[in-house]
């Protein structure tokens, strides 16, 4: 790694052309079997009652949030974006389709013209939500709509998990830059998404490729221990990894001794050596004798890496040592051990009958085991106390009231099966960090607690457009 390497600017260096703001546009295949079967077979079923017309709205909302979070992260719009519109049941799917006799022919012949047409309202991507929060709300026919459930709930929910573990380590990381090195530890798939989270989380680079080719996320990476093993001596490993990235590199210095690594890396390098790296052992004991032993060989601007299973809280327990960035794998690309946020994406609202302007009624599962719903459209909107910090999410349906108005959230994403707001990665991650910085002070502790501010629920007078 490279001073660069800690996703800090270097003088004279040029910016990355398109850091953070969306990369390159990679071709996706059909979203269309991103589904469970169910909701073909729903869909069937609606087709032969004359019901699938209803005009209908869906809402994704989770029922609380991971023991001991505080806010979750929306994460993983642009991708819903990309997924919707490419959401085609193309000759092959409807083929597949046909040969498992999942679907009869007026049903396969429905989705062949498939387009979605409706309208997506949602939280903008990167802003916190709390338990109730519409994140996102999908309005048209009960048929185009009710095909989307799983596609939006796979993003949504894995993005949002890998977004808020990355919020709270980023949070008590302070003004140190993260480095993102979860690839090995998930589905190459996956991979590439957790990169994208984690740098809206407020992660400063990336070393998967693939995100840094898709999203434009600044990637990072030198050497591991195996290129040290590769060498007969630790001294001609740094030497060869100088002479091909220069000084400014970071070398990794625990494979063997770590005092014996350090003095032979500054050997090498000299004084300009970018950067060391420690990957095991007591991490702080080990940070403050590498700083120490690095300012006495007159290496004092040489920065101080840690990696090796770190999470928020390891992260936060080093924040009095002497490290300038870490390093974060495993824990990140597993939510910090909440790999899902549990949002669920429910029928909130259906017309009494196929005619277009037939009126809205809301519609609510009620079960036992804390699995119920709230029927109604919902707005929502965040109310801030006399300091201009937020002190509740209110959601209510109907008219919104005059005080919140200029406070709701949900803004509009797809108009008439149109996408309106792709938005680069960096504004993204900016609206974050903001959004974040909106909250009390306490939501960036890391002892366990409530949400940091609560949900009221406000009922509507109406079922019409209001807060759309």
């Amino acid at each position: 790694m490279n001073t660069a390497d800690l996703g800090l600017p270097e003088e004279g260096r040029e910016a990355h052309p398109q850091k953070g703001g969306g990369g390159r546009r990679v071709g996706v295949p059909s979203t269309a079997l991103f589904t469970d079967q169910y909701e073909l077979t729903m869909l069937q079923a609606a087709l032969k009652a004359g019901t699938a017309e209803r005009r209908s709205v869906f809402e994704v909302f989770t029922r609380r949030l991971p023991e001991g979070r505080r806010y979750g992260v929306v994460a993983g719009t642009g991708r819903v974006l990309d997924a919707v519109e490419n959401f085609r049941f193309d000759a092959d799917v409807i083929g597949f389709l046909r040969e498992r006799k999942i679907l009869d022919e007026q049903t396969l012949a429905w989705l062949a013209d498939y387009r979605f047409s409706g309208d997506v309202w949602g939280y903008p991507e990167g802003e916190v939500y709390f338990p109730g929060s519409p994140i996102m709300r999908v309005e048209g026919t009960f048929a185009e709509c009710v095909l989307l459930e799983t596609v939006i709930l796979s993003i949504l929910n894995h993005d949002s998990a890998i977004a808020a573990a990355a919020s709270r380590m980023s949070s008590a990381a302070g003004d140190r830059p993260l480095i993102e090195m979860g690839a090995r530890r998930t589905h190459e798939l996956a991979a590439v998404a957790a990169a994208r989270a984690a740098y809206l989380g407020g992660f400063a680079s990336t070393s998967d490729l693939a995100a840094g080719f898709r999203y434009g996320i600044p990637t990072v990476g030198t050497s591991a221990h195996a290129f040290t093993l590769l060498h007969d001596r630790e001294r001609d490993a740094f030497q060869a990894q100088v002479s091909s990235m220069g000084r400014g590199t970071t070398l990794l210095v625990d494979t063997y001794d770590v005092a014996e690594a350090v003095r032979t890396a500054v050997e090498v390098a000299g004084p300009e050596l970018g950067a060391v790296r420690i990957d095991s052992g007591d991490l702080l004991l080990v940070a403050h004798r590498v700083r120490q032993q690095l300012d006495e060989l007159g290496a004092t601007g040489t920065k101080i890496i840690v990696t090796s299973d770190l999470d928020e809280y390891a992260i936060a327990s080093l924040a009095a040592a002497p490290v300038d960035a870490y390093g974060v794998g495993t824990q990140l690309v597993t939510g910090s051990g909440h790999p899902t946020c549990s949002m669920v994406y429910k029928l909130v609202a259906r017309a009494e009958s196929t005619d277009p302007a037939a009126p809205l009624v809301p519609v609510a599962k009620k079960s036992t085991g804390g699995k119920t719903s709230i029927g109604g459209r919902k707005w929502a909107a965040r109310r801030l106390d006399a300091y201009g910090a937020a002190e509740a999410e209110v959601i209510g349906t109907g008219t919104v009231p005059d005080e919140l108005a200029e406070r709701q959230l949900l803004v509009e994403l797809i108009k008439g099966g149109e996408v309106l707001a792709r938005e680069p990665l960096d504004v993204v991650r900016d609206r974050h960090a903001a959004a974040r910085a909106g909250l009390p002070l306490s939501a960036t502790q890391l002892s366990r607690g409530e949400p940091v501010i609560p949900t009221e629920y406000v009922n509507g007078r109406s079922e019409g457009r209001a807060g759309s």
